[in-house]
């Protein structure tokens, strides 16, 4: 084996380690995705007064919803949440649509002409309760959602689920929940880590672009199946096949055939084509340490050289 040879084969080898050990950690330790618990909101919750009307209960604490309204909110929204040139009114939009612009983190912005992006909350639990209690104080809800508080999927049909996030739900946010780009710039957000209330207030309310699926288009049931599969079956997905390959359906499994398994194939031809070679070089080198054909009795080589000798003594 010339020492072109062996250079070619050391990067070729050194290539298809790389290429494969680069997949295998990638989809073995960095395919991991946040996971929020369905069981619900939290914090103090439950132990909420708000009705699903959105009627702030006798003695609720309007003045520190006011307060943090006020110093994070009305720079945009109004004082009075009436709107103004940066961003829309709050008046009368329903207790469900302020809390899951709060809990998601796309409001308020880092500034006032930045898209909303997902990022952790800046309030907690209680301090968003405080400011829905404010702002739907301010006006009636006019039909609008209010927070879906004591929200029930334990008896969701996650098939129905589905089938019902396949054919509203997929286009948009994929069929795994991961998200993806849109036109001009738009993201359809992930569905990981978010939670069943999030979920059923955004298919009410139908955030930014989102459309909005009232109760018209889906159904109270239909919206619990599809709250139900994206808690369980997408914030907790379950791979027959193997691994989940990061979640991202076919172009993983693609990319991982592709490299890893031609990468395994390189492998072997390299290591046979090797084996092939210093077999060669040993057949060579005892080819030229023998003889043409054995010795006969008389001293003379058998075989081709042997007959050659006998032929010119008769001649």
């Amino acid at each position: 084996m010339t020492a072109s040879h062996a250079l070619l084969r050391r990067a070729l080898l050194s290539f298809a380690l790389l290429v494969s050990a680069s997949f295998v950690g990638t989809f073995l330790l960095g395919g991991g995705r946040a996971e929020v618990s369905g069981s619900g909101s939290s914090n103090g919750v439950n132990a909420a007064s708000l009705t699903s009307q959105d009627s702030p209960a006798t003695g609720s604490p309007l003045a520190a919803g006011r307060t943090l309204f006020v110093q994070n909110c009305s720079s945009c929204h109004g004082i009075d949440a009436s709107g103004g040139n940066r961003a829309p009114p709050l008046l009368g939009v329903g207790g469900a649509t302020v809390d899951l612009w709060l809990s998601s983190g796309w409001m308020p912005l880092a500034e006032p002409t930045a898209e909303p992006e997902r990022k952790p909350a800046r309030f907690d639990r209680t301090e968003v309760l405080e400011i829905v209690r404010y702002v739907t104080s301010l006006a009636p809800s006019f039909g609008n959602p209010g927070i879906p508080f004591g929200l029930d999927i334990s008896h969701a049909n996650v098939a129905e689920g589905f089938s019902m996030f396949a054919l509203n739900c997929a286009p948009c946010h994929t069929i795994t929940g991961a998200g993806d780009a849109l036109a001009d710039g738009i993201q359809a957000p992930p569905l990981h880590g978010v939670t069943k209330t999030m979920v059923w207030e955004a298919v009410r309310t139908g955030p930014g672009n989102m459309p909005r699926f009232g109760p018209g288009t889906l159904s109270s049931a239909q919206v619990v199946d599809i709250v139900g599969y994206v808690v369980k079956n997408i914030q907790h997905p379950f791979s027959p096949g193997g691994l989940s390959l990061g979640g991202v359906g076919p172009v993983a499994e693609g990319f991982v055939g592709l490299f890893v398994g031609v990468g395994a194939c390189l492998l072997a031809a390299l290591w046979v084509g090797d084996r092939t070679e210093n077999e060669e070089e040993g057949g060579e080198q005892d080819g030229d340490d023998g003889h043409d054909g054995p010795e006969s009795a008389d001293g003379h080589e058998d075989g081709l050289g042997g007959d050659d000798h006998r032929e010119l003594e008769h001649a």
